[in-house]
């Protein structure tokens, strides 16, 4: 199965349009040793011509059109594209599904309380339902794997909350083990494990345990330290506080998953001021020498 990785951003990609720190001025002057980041997003095919996508990115059409197999072929409008995955009900993790509105039939893969907040919650959704079975729904389990997409699927349970759109009844009446998950995907007809841990705030013990029976992790790269989003404008929280572990630091994921041993440990999802961006960076040789790579887009994995 190939695992194709079209997007390897936090929200708003790199460089961010509204931002002027230094990794995304110096990415605009080209003088920053490293390449411009959609957002977070990635798809696999499970089966001969069908691709299954992980999430819907904002910035999905782009990466569809970057990427000649998840095009059309032939003379009529037609996809690849059968399914869909959603961890979450952010708006970095949903938009995407609108982009795929053009009279389309696929199926949408998302716990029920993600369901229910994106199709009963927003009116605008409803562009997914202007032919009977645009889009099929299917309630991702928690307590078992589930098959989509030509892949075996289990959710992880991830400690993390709603979106702050989301409305106080709408959350009162949710399940919270509902809000996040992240997801270990292998081939139906068997290979190795890919893990897909984008956001996390603390690693357990549990957690640690799963990922050592995985080959490949693709895990929360989004800040380089604790502190580092207090120097964004607009943010009042740490990286552990917004749910994002630190690359670095005391108990942070280098440490942390020190022992790891999987055949690749991959870091994804990083925000446009983590200096991991920068291939010349101290941040960027330090977690190179300790066994992790830092996606890119367009990276390819097979399991």
């Amino acid at each position: 199965m190939r695992v194709k990785v079209l997007g390897t951003a936090a929200g708003g990609g790199f460089p961010q349009w509204n931002c002027a720190c230094s990794n995304c001025q110096r990415l605009r002057e080209e003088t920053l040793a490293g390449v411009a980041r959609t957002q977070l997003q990635l798809a696999w095919n499970g089966a001969p011509g069908q691709w299954t996508l992980l999430n819907a990115s904002p910035d999905l059409r782009l990466q569809i059109e970057a990427t000649p197999d998840l095009r059309p072929q032939g003379g009529e409008r037609n996809s690849p594209i059968h399914d869909v995955i959603l961890t979450g009900a952010e708006v970095d993790q949903a938009l995407g599904l609108l982009l795929l509105r053009e009279f389309h039939a696929f199926r949408v893969h998302a716990t029920a309380s993600v369901r229910r907040i994106l199709t009963e919650d927003n009116s605008l959704f409803g562009v997914l339902a202007r032919f009977p079975g645009q889009v099929c729904w299917n309630d991702i389990p928690l307590d078992r794997p589930f098959s989509a997409g030509g892949a075996r699927l289990e959710a992880l349970p991830i400690p993390g909350s709603f979106p702050g759109f989301v409305k106080a009844s709408r959350v009162a009446e949710s399940n919270r083990a509902e809000a996040v998950i992240g997801l270990l995907v292998s081939p139906e007809s068997g290979g190795g494990t890919l893990a897909f841990v984008p956001g996390i705030g603390c690693v357990s013990d549990a957690l640690v345990a799963c990922l050592e029976t995985c080959d490949v992790v693709l895990f929360d790269g989004t800040f380089w330290t604790d502190d580092e989003p207090l120097r964004i404008p607009g943010l009042s929280r740490t990286a552990r506080q917004i749910g994002h572990l630190p690359v670095s630091g005391a108990g942070g994921t280098l440490e942390r998953l020190a022992a790891l041993r999987c055949r690749r440990k991959i870091f994804i999802h990083i925000n446009n001021t983590n200096p991991i961006l920068d291939q010349a960076s101290m941040a960027h040789r330090m977690v190179r020498e300790s066994g992790w790579e830092v996606a890119w887009d367009g990276m390819e994995i097979t399991l």
